[in-house]
């Protein structure tokens, strides 16, 4: 910010130049803003203003971050029982991965990951008597 005194007819002016955008100067002149057109031909810089896209969020590493709604089912292979659930919302899960274990015709089941990604939710809990096509986990 530049400053200048003027004096103009015997009253003294401090003016101080904010900044320039076009040929609009900016300044305040004893403490009270003005915005003033400047009659000059308007320099062009030979330099191109940059100007930068907003930086990305950095999602979780190896998984496509996808909106809302976008969720995909992990759901009961046979009517049963929850024994046992080995993720919680928020756990990153890998194609494969145990997510839980249920009692179908006195035998545990694993239940594994079909796609990496995010658990969304867990609509069941251990001790839980399921259908076959019931939503085990929800994953984004």
């Amino acid at each position: 910010m530049k400053q200048f005194k003027f004096t103009i007819h015997g009253n003294e002016y401090t003016v101080d130049i904010v900044g320039f955008e076009d040929n609009i100067a900016h300044m305040e002149v004893n403490g009270t803003p003005y915005e003033v057109e400047v009659h000059k031909k308007i320099q062009t810089s030979k330099t191109p203003r940059v100007i930068t896209p907003p930086a990305k969020q950095p999602s979780k590493p190896g998984i496509d971050k996808r909106e809302r709604g976008d969720a995909h089912p992990i759901t009961a292979p046979l009517p049963g029982n929850i024994i046992e659930i080995r993720v919680k919302p928020g756990d990153i899960i890998q194609k494969g991965q145990l997510l839980l274990v249920m009692e179908a015709m006195k035998m545990e089941n694993q239940v594994l990951a079909d796609r990496k990604g995010v658990v969304e939710s867990i609509p069941v809990n251990t001790g839980d008597a399921v259908l076959q096509g019931d939503v085990l986990i929800q994953i984004i």
